[in-house]
């Protein structure tokens, strides 16, 4: 198997819901950072054999093979394939993995992995909402019970012995966390600014811009004011405060393999050890991180003592919280730079924002190792390890 490098990642920054990046076009957000690979690498992208690019709600601007469009929307070279893939909120981790294997496999020696989401425009379940059937049918029906995923990660906290009193605890530490990631400057070099489009009186796309360059989910948090929310479900831990934000935004990652990246004088930043992704009950459905890091370190011979840098997707709190049990986890290594909580998920992006994320904290801290993982709809988790170079 040919060895898998990373040469670039970037992503754009995080939109809240109606913010900055919702005045944007699907296409054209992917197209933004998909470019932006080739600027900075010097690369021809008329070398990629393939993108992969990951999403969720394929409807509307983002449907018709999202990828693509976003590729074409960017002056990107017209015989260069794309597919777009849906491991839901894993999706564009997925696209990553199928990339290095394609690359690994000798396929071609260079690949694009990517995603996007304006959740904003295209709401989640956009896809399923048109009068054309239910996703899971009566037969599904007969064998599980259909939870949503609040109520999954409800039933988390339970067997996991979660309170509210951690969860809140948590959701203050993902926003200082972020805070601090940004008062640093650790995401300036990772961030492509983007110019959103204003929208004129009547809604539709002007000439005018405003740049966004910063993310745009973090508050000022208290431990007070998240125990004064109130839970999304009866009975419930979690609230808005401690549960994954609605999110706009795009990211992109460069691959290629080791003789690609000698003859053309690259300087590869890591490399891809391993990636999985893994099947779990469909009811509790967002275990999949357990099991995606139970197989990579059985599979690499590692311990989690050897991992220096976690990103785990902070869906929900005790999602998080459960792995760090279940692994006994340095804390101070899981989501160093804060998480969805703070910063926002925009669904299938949010893989390579994350090894984004990694990689940069890697380099950042002179580390070797990071885990990247992350629960998915249905009962799905997708797991990296990277190795800094």
């Amino acid at each position: 198997m040919d060895e898998v490098l990373i040469i670039d990642a970037v992503r754009t920054p995080l939109g809240k819901r109606g913010g900055g990046l919702s005045t944007c076009h699907s296409a054209d957000l992917l197209g933004l950072v998909q470019s932006s690979l080739f600027v900075r690498s010097n690369i021809d992208p008329t070398d990629v054999g393939q993108v992969f690019g990951g999403c969720i709600s394929q409807a509307g601007m983002q449907s018709f093979n999202v990828t693509r469009n976003g590729w074409l929307s960017a002056g990107l070279p017209e015989t260069v394939p794309s597919t777009t893939l849906d491991s839901q909120c894993g999706s564009s981790q997925q696209a990553t993995s199928v990339a290095a294997a394609h690359i690994g496999a000798g396929l071609f020696d260079v690949a694009v992995s990517c995603g996007v989401e304006i959740m904003s425009r295209v709401p989640l379940g956009s896809n399923i909402s048109q009068g054309i059937g239910k996703p899971m049918s009566a037969q599904y029906r007969k064998r599980y019970e259909a939870t949503t995923q609040f109520e999954a990660a409800e039933r988390i906290a339970k067997l996991w012995n979660i309170s509210r009193f951690d969860t809140d605890n948590f959701g203050v530490v993902s926003q200082e966390r972020a805070k601090r990631a940004w008062d640093e400057g650790r995401f300036d070099t990772q961030i492509i600014p983007v110019d959103a489009p204003e929208l004129d009186e009547n809604g539709k796309p002007t000439e005018k811009t405003k740049r966004i360059t910063r993310d745009e989910g973090l508050r000022d948090t208290t431990f007070e004011g998240l125990q004064a929310l109130k839970p999304v479900l009866d009975g419930g831990i979690h609230t808005a405060g401690t549960s994954s934000q609605i999110t706009d935004g795009a990211s992109a990652m460069l691959l290629c393999n080791r003789d690609y990246a000698v003859s053309h004088r690259l300087t590869p930043r890591a490399r891809i050890v391993d990636s999985c992704l893994v099947a779990t009950d469909p009811v509790i459905m967002l275990t999949g991180p357990i099991a995606a890091t139970h197989r990579l370190l059985k599979r690499n011979d590692l311990t989690i003592s050897d991992v220096d840098v976690f990103e785990n997707n902070e869906a929900f709190a005790s999602v998080v919280l459960a792995w760090m049990q279940e692994f006994k986890a340095d804390p101070e290594r899981v989501n160093p730079c804060g998480g969805a909580i703070a910063l926002g998920h925009a669904l299938g992006s949010t893989g390579v924002v994350l090894l984004t994320k990694a990689l940069y904290e890697l380099e950042r801290t002179g580390s070797k190792l990071a885990l990247i993982t992350m629960c998915c709809g249905g009962g799905l988790g997708t797991g990296t390890l990277i190795e800094r170079i």
